[in-house]
């Protein structure tokens, strides 16, 4: 080991993935062999109900550079991403899936992009072998709606799986955030990203947790943690439709008949729907700028300060 290599985590939330944590942990071995790094493997285990827990104090038994997180029940995925960036030492952290479907053998290649200054490296899906065309779909319509409604840099068809620097990471711990997002709020971070493509491989054991229902939440939780979109529809519905009672009502005057009672009355109605969908936006946008509050992210994120020390964040 040269005295230049730096250390690197590899963080990997599992649930009911006992089948895949060591041919994982293999071939996670074989390939950092050819990375100059130190190493550890942190595995965080989501409230698995198999022999997850035995068979990775086994894997710690063998190599110490294995280390676990056992929760008490399933806290979801990102919860467990966020337990393993916390206890993560290294330089960069790793984050990727324990059933194999993220190569391992694509990690030098991003090594190579965070090595070259990128503070963050997404792996970007070219194909997803196992998935259905309305999945592929649906996943194609979240992410460039989820850009579109953050207003940042969002990292299009990436899941997961990426390296982030330790500055990221630290940025990441310091969010107190419980609605998280984790491939949305690295990206949130603002620090300079790339991307390398892979073609996601067929699980090694087990079936996906990730059901269509479980992807919809997941988008829902994308949107409303991190966009005060679907807060403000109702602002923008509500602008139109009064607009759209004006135009009709100076329509009903202008005509060279009389509007009926019925007409006027139902001119009214589509006025006051109008009214409430504006109110309902402006009570909107309060309720999410005090959602954001709550959030309590850091303001800001200083990737240096000349002449001046950072200030406190």
């Amino acid at each position: 080991m040269s005295s230049s290599a730096v250390r690197i985590s590899i963080v990997v939330p599992a649930l009911n993935e006992s089948p895949n944590l060591v041919p994982l942990y293999e071939r996670l071995t074989d390939v950092l062999a050819g990375v100059d790094c130190e190493w550890e493997l942190i595995v965080v285990d989501d409230g698995s109900t198999d022999n997850s827990a035995e068979v990775l104090n086994e894997l710690h038994s063998r190599d110490a550079r294995v280390r676990a997180l056992v929760f008490t029940r399933n806290f979801g995925q990102d919860a467990a991403i966020t337990a393993g960036l916390q206890a993560a030492t290294g330089d960069a952290v790793i984050v990727m899936d324990a059933d194999g479907q993220d190569p391992p053998e694509v990690i030098p290649a991003m090594l190579a992009r965070w090595r070259e200054g990128y503070k963050i490296v997404a792996g970007r899906r070219i194909r997803r072998i196992e998935h259905a065309a309305s999945k592929r779909a649906f996943a194609f319509v979240f992410y460039r709606v989820m850009r579109a409604a953050t207003g940042w840099d969002y990292p299009l068809d990436t899941g997961e799986f990426r390296v982030l620097d330790r500055a990221v990471v630290d940025v990441l711990n310091a969010c107190p955030q419980r609605n998280r997002l984790m491939r949305t709020l690295s990206s949130w971070t603002g620090y300079a990203h790339s991307v390398v493509d892979y073609t996601q491989e067929r699980r090694m054991h087990g079936k996906t947790k990730y059901s269509f229902l479980r992807s919809l939440r997941l988008a829902v939780t994308g949107l409303t943690a991190f966009s005060t979109l679907p807060l403000r529809i109702a602002l923008w519905l509500g602008v139109f439709i009064i607009s759209m009672s004006m135009v009709a009502a100076l329509g009903l005057l202008l005509r060279s008949n009389p509007a009926s009672l019925l007409e006027w009355g139902m001119l009214g109605l589509l006025l006051v729907s109008g009214v409430q969908c504006l109110l309902i936006g402006i009570i909107g946008e309060y309720v999410g700028r005090a959602m954001i509050e709550l959030q309590q992210r850091p303001l800001f994120v200083i990737s240096k300060a000349i002449g001046l020390d950072s200030p406190r964040q």
